[in-house]
């Protein structure tokens, strides 16, 4: 039943040669990669003119413009970095990626734990910030907004867990309804201005609370800049597209970071022209949208719009954060569960893991989408310096470095960077300072799992270690590697039968190769099987081995051998798969079969 329901919901498993069909076109990748950045024009002006607000009237309408343009410039250097690094990193070029290759593993891990914190945010913030879109046309729906918001981060889990090329057909629709309707709200503003017809509000002066400094005009700046979270996602997801996939990612870049600037001016002008301010019970935009369009069906298309480009923005943390995860797995810094494909060819792990975080951070904040901006950026930025500051030391690192790329890569680094620092003098004390004790202790925590890993690998290494010796009785041993914990097994194996048989599945075919080698020079004797799995599955494969092998009546019972390696700490079995358990679980209703697990310790 369980798996009848997960088919239903996911649809049938793809076979791993089905990958190379998933990939995306440059219209679908907008729809997947950008639709963070560009769904940060529905509040990215609103959070300027919060922070403006507290110096009078006067100060939120006079300088809201100007920190946009400032902005936009911003958004045009660090596209046009990243558009550097789509093409020196093919394979992908992640802030980790760039920074670990270039300036070491600390720096790598940094802009990692930054990105993976601001992933989580950027779910948390865009889904707040859209059931704020709906609550602002339907106030009713204020009160139950965390339950919204808890129904749409599993809506879009669901999505996700579909695989990416179902997903990009899910998102790629509501991202174009909301750049035309955006862009239609746009024109018709300008129409009227420029018609003479536009008709400013009436707005009350507000007294000012502070005075208008530096300082606020920073901190004004620094909650504007959400406005270019995500913009790093295409750089990120390069393997997600159809070749040419530099050419395609960077085009895809270019026309986020196209639409993102001139949006993003044209509400900023917007909101200038029609003297709109912040409001606590409805956005600037559904404002804007009322006053153009006059409440009617556009109004009510656009609301519908921007709700769902909103909801749907957090489909980039799902691209970036899963895989992202995959790779520090890889690299042993982070659960080598984190680093397995679904039945859909995604990182499952890491949706349900990012999902999780982020139903936690609405329902600590219930939903706010101002409470949770003062955290926001601080990570993206730290993550942008980082990469930029590794492409300038990757161009300095060439044959013949071309200074045009260095001096590109290096005013990104600049920018971001005094960015960076912005964000967290001027936010420290209203929230950002959780991201900033925040980001150490993950890399503690990534550290340790790497110390840990590499420990297990000198614990079971092969050195020192002798060969299995012959015994009685019959056994099938299973193996996924070769290291002391298999020899033990086989040792054990060997003591009890003469006819052993090792098994082991096929996941990875070069890992598979591997093991071949390695099996001749320690096991020579015993026969290795390879069982293919096309779709991924441990237990398939090895069950219907099973039942050939009881067919063909090969004994009364079967014994099955499981080496397994017990850690020094009750918390280190949650890095390692569980396989053993699932093999046990399938084996115990099957009649004359026994398994018996050989574990090796490996100390203190």
């Amino acid at each position: 039943m369980p798996s009848s329901l997960k088919r239903v919901i996911l649809g049938t498993p793809l076979a791993t040669a089905a990958e190379k069909h998933e990939r995306l076109g440059k219209v679908a990748g907008l729809a997947v990669f950008a639709s963070d950045a560009l769904s940060s024009v529905a509040y990215g002006t609103e959070e300027i003119l919060l922070v403006l607000v507290a110096a009078g009237t006067g100060a939120a309408l006079g300088y809201s413009q100007p920190i946009m343009v400032g902005i936009a410039i911003l958004v045009a250097v660090v596209a046009a970095s990243y558009w550097q690094t789509i093409h020196a990193y093919p394979s992908g070029g992640g802030a980790y990626i760039v920074a670990k290759d270039n300036l070491g593993d600390l720096p790598g891990l940094v802009a990692g734990a930054a990105l993976l914190i601001d992933y989580v945010l950027t779910v948390a913030v865009s889904i707040a910030a859209g059931v704020a879109a709906v609550t602002s046309a339907v106030p009713a729906l204020y009160p139950i907004r965390v339950e919204i918001g808890f129904l749409c981060v599993v809506g879009v889990t669901v999505a996700n867990l579909r695989g990416v090329r179902e997903s990009g057909r899910i998102f790629t629709i509501p991202t174009y309804w909301f750049i035309g309707s955006l862009y239609l709200l746009i024109i018709a503003g300008l129409f009227r201005v420029a018609t003479g017809t536009a008709e400013p509000l009436p707005t009350e002066e507000i007294k000012a609370t502070q005075e208008l400094t530096l300082f606020l005009l920073l901190r004004a700046f620094s909650s504007g800049c959400v406005t270019l979270t995500g913009t790093e996602a295409v750089s990120n997801g390069i393997p997600a597209f159809r070749p040419p996939e530099s050419r395609n990612a960077a085009m895809t870049l270019a026309w986020m970071a196209l639409i993102l600037g001139s949006s993003s001016l044209g509400m900023a002008y917007l909101a200038h022209v029609y003297q709109v301010l912040p409001r606590e019970a409805e956005t600037v935009v559904s404002v804007l949208a009322r006053t153009i369009f006059g409440k009617n069906l556009l109004y009510y298309n656009l609301q519908a719009a921007t709700a769902l480009i909103l909801f749907l923005a957090a489909n980039t943390s799902y691209q970036d954060f899963p895989r992202l995860s995959s790779i520090l797995a890889r690299d042993g810094f982070m659960p080598r569960q984190m680093a397995n494909r679904g039945d859909k060819l995604v990182f499952s792990n890491g949706i349900l893991i990012l999902a999780a975080l982020s139903i936690l951070l609405l329902v600590m904040f219930q939903g706010s989408t101002h409470a949770l901006i003062p955290l926001y950026a601080v990570g993206v930025f730290l993550s942008f310096t980082l990469s930029q500051t590794g492409m300038v030391r990757h161009w300095m690192k060439e044959a013949h470095p071309a200074p045009h790329h260095i001096a590109l890569n290096g005013l990104g680094a600049v920018a971001t960077g005094i960015v960076t620092i912005v964000i967290a003098v001027s936010k420290f004390t209203l929230g950002a300072w959780v991201v900033v004790v925040l980001i150490p202790l993950i890399v503690v925590g990534l550290l340790r799992i790497e110390r840990h890993y590499k420990e297990v690998a000198k614990r079971l290494s092969l050195a020192g270690a002798g060969r299995p010796r012959i015994g009685k009785n019959p056994v099938v041993v299973l193996v996924a590697g070769i290291h002391k914990g298999v020899i033990e097994a086989l040792e054990y194996a060997k003591s009890i039968s003469p006819n052993v048989t090792a098994l082991t599945v096929d996941l990875d075919p070069t890992k598979t190769a591997r093991l071949r080698l390695q099996w001749a020079e320690w096991a020579p004797d015993v026969p290795l099987v390879v069982l293919e799995s096309p779709y991924r599955s441990i237990l398939q494969p090895l069950l219907e081995y099973i039942d050939r092998m009881e067919r063909q009546g090969e004994g009364r019972y079967l014994t099955v051998i499981l080496p397994e390696f017990v850690c020094s700490h009750w918390w280190e079995h949650f890095l390692h798969n569980q396989t053993a358990l699932l093999i046990k679980a399938a084996l115990l209703f099957k009649p004359g079969k026994v398994t018996v697990s050989v574990p090796y310790h490996l100390g203190e």
